[in-house]
């Protein structure tokens, strides 16, 4: 897959012991991503993607999400900030597979 992927997504911030914040990767395309993958060929079934949200862009993997069967984008508090993103803001995303 060459294309690039175009979603908006709700920010959140999963609970834990560390403050990790994620985009959820809508199904459908979250569906295309794991079919174009090889078994095992990232550990944890990450997928390396290179993200654009506003003016910020940067490289990063997706996570699986067994719960909701979609990818996890987490964004870092530099593209947060940069962004002016707070908990619950729909954010615009564009992604490419890496």
């Amino acid at each position: 897959m060459t294309e690039t992927l175009r979603f908006s997504a709700r920010l959140f911030e999963r609970e834990g012991p560390a403050a990790w914040w994620f985009l959820r990767v809508p199904l459908e395309h979250s569906e295309r991503i794991l079919a174009e993958q090889e078994p095992g060929a990232r550990g944890f079934g990450s997928v390396r993607v290179e993200v654009t949200v506003g003016a910020t862009r940067w490289r990063t993997s997706l996570f699986p999400d067994s719960a909701s069967g979609c990818y996890l984008l987490p964004v870092k508090k530099a593209v947060r900030a940069s962004e002016s993103l707070d908990a619950d803001a729909e954010v615009d995303v564009s992604l490419a597979l890496l």
